[in-house]
């Protein structure tokens, strides 16, 4: 078939059909067919030819050129599509390196192969479009709700058709007990949209705990408007789930919103849920309140925070205890999901055990070490010391304030203290040196024996050695995994050493040996400082 047998305005209204079938600019459809008749004209002339393609947007008719640029002298390697100056001068009169001649070509006779080779590079560019254009309309979409059509299953994953393209609904994002035939309606979020090598993909999602929200902002206006903002949000897809409300109205309550008249606005997630029971909680600032009532049903003793460990610690009363923590653990989980922190339920009774505990551990510590009468060790336990370092080192007016202590006394405590510690201290070196510590660390400031025992016993035993620590290394840390948060054990935890103080003491020791310009470190901090009144103003 030769190009200039056919109608050409059918190449235009070939475009136009095949972009408003896809939904793509026609223009990109012609770019195509000048591509794919491109390629099948250098199949004709010669592969190493540099042949163009142009097709008049009006009038259809196809233009075929031959484009050569003028090289210097030397550097002519392919003489079908370069030429030199001196060559360049018989078609311009003053030709430059960088120009370019051409030629108008006959048109080619497309054979069937040439012809089936270009439907192939049509067919590919217009692909290519229509994904690009997919994931230009739904990149921005990531985060909201969109309704579909089940088109089919594959291996368990939902295709999902999502009218200008299709979408994934992946077997582990679907509510456990729910099942799709072809043709039904379906809702869902989008979870992420990617670009892979197969295209864009839409990945749905009916689990994620945003989903939940954003079902509340379609049923409650006043979450819409933002006088109610969800600020948490925990899911047991299927089953159970709570939902943490904070209102920036006084004279509207927030659970009494998202539940509505009669239940009606809650009902309608819980219906589109597959009645997934939920709870409406109000939020609070205090993690304490909160978790008091993330935990509802239940009723709460006392709540003790560890903020640094990122853990809580919750007494319930022993009749509550079951109620407390749920069927299989849920209500627990969903409490510790909504509040992020791990969460340690004891009953009143453990509780005590437990304090008991602590307070036998104390007073058997100071009779042993201060050789006091048990008596006067619970006395000093009972007015909240904890270590020899306490009662060492404590202002005296602090141990005179205990009833029945004087200044003799007092002062003799310290005294027995501080000798147990100087004692404690050198038996620490003596053990440090003995593994081969070196004096650069155990001279070095803010390190006690004890610590630097420990280190040793740990390999550390050069200043060399601590500067390569990591701060969690030494004072212990936090890890999530598989979801759940894993305990790091630090060198120097035992010592109550905080991570900023790990950090601190990792960056002297660094400063020390010349790793470390101190003046790069003020002028980081410095720039972090503006950086922060930047984003406050």
């Amino acid at each position: 078939m030769a190009i200039t047998s056919a109608n050409q305005l059918e190449l235009l209204q070939t475009a136009e059909a095949v972009a408003r079938e896809k939904m793509i600019d026609p223009g990109l459809v012609i770019e195509a067919m000048e591509e794919s008749l491109a390629r099948a004209a250098k199949s004709r002339y010669g592969a190493e030819m540099d042949i163009r393609v142009s097709i008049d947007r009006k009038t259809g008719r196809a233009t075929f050129t031959r484009v050569r640029t003028v090289v210097e002298d030397d550097a002519v390697e392919n003489y079908q599509a370069e030429l030199t100056v001196a060559q360049a001068k018989q078609y311009l009169d003053d030709p430059k390196v960088g120009d370019e001649i051409v030629d108008e070509v006959p048109p080619v006779d497309l054979g069937r192969i040439a012809a089936q080779s270009a439907k192939q590079v049509i067919l590919q560019k217009v692909r290519e479009a229509e994904r690009d254009r997919q994931y230009e309309e739904f990149k921005d979409r990531a985060g909201t709700i969109i309704n579909g059509i089940v088109k089919r299953e594959e291996y368990g994953n939902i295709i999902v058709d999502i009218g200008r393209g299709e979408a994934v609904l992946r077997r582990n994002e679907k509510i456990g007990r729910e099942s799709y035939r072809p043709n039904d309606r379906i809702r869902c979020y989008i979870k992420d949209v990617r670009r892979e090598a197969r295209g864009p993909q839409v990945f749905l999602s009916r689990t994620d705990p945003q989903f939940m929200a954003e079902l509340f902002k379609m049923e409650v206006p006043e979450i819409y408007d933002g006088i109610i903002e969800i600020k948490a949000v925990a899911r047991d897809p299927g089953s159970r789930a709570k939902i943490g409300v904070i209102s920036y109205d006084n004279s509207i309550d927030p659970v009494g919103a998202c539940v509505g008249m009669r239940g009606s606005r809650v009902q309608a997630v819980v219906n589109e849920l597959q009645g997934e029971k939920i709870d409406i909680i109000p939020w609070n600032e205090d993690q304490a309140t909160f978790l008091v009532n993330a935990l509802q049903p239940a009723e709460v003793a006392k709540v003790v925070i560890d903020e640094e460990a990122g853990k809580i610690e919750v007494v319930v009363p022993d009749e509550q205890l079951s109620l407390a923590i749920g069927r299989r653990g849920q209500n627990v989980r969903l409490a510790s999901q909504l509040t992020g922190l791990d969460i340690d339920i004891l009953t009143e009774e453990e509780e005590s055990q437990r304090r008991q505990a602590e307070f036998a551990e104390r007073t058997k510590l100071f009779v042993e070490s201060l050789d006091l009468d048990e008596f006067f060790a619970q006395l000093l336990v009972s007015e909240g010391f904890t270590s020899l370092e306490e009662v060492a080192y404590i202002e005296i007016d602090e141990l005179l304030s205990i009833e029945g202590v004087d200044e003799s006394t007092a002062e003799e405590l310290q005294a027995r203290a501080r000798d147990v510690i100087e004692e404690q201290n050198r038996k620490a070196l003596e053990n440090a040196r003995a593994l081969g510590v070196e004096d650069s660390l155990i001279n070095f400031e803010g390190l006690t024996p004890q610590m630097i025992e420990a280190l040793a016993n740990d390999g550390v035993k050069t200043i060399e050695d601590f500067a390569t620590c990591a701060d969690w290394e030494l004072a212990g840390g936090w890890t999530t995994v598989n979801g759940e948060r894993v305990k790091d054990d630090g060198i120097l935890e035992k010592f109550d050493v905080s991570l900023e103080e790990a950090q601190n003491l990792v960056m002297t020791a660094r400063i020390q040996l010349g790793w470390v310009d101190p003046a790069e470190l003020e002028a980081d901090a410095e720039e972090g400082e503006e950086s922060e009144e930047g984003a406050e103003a």
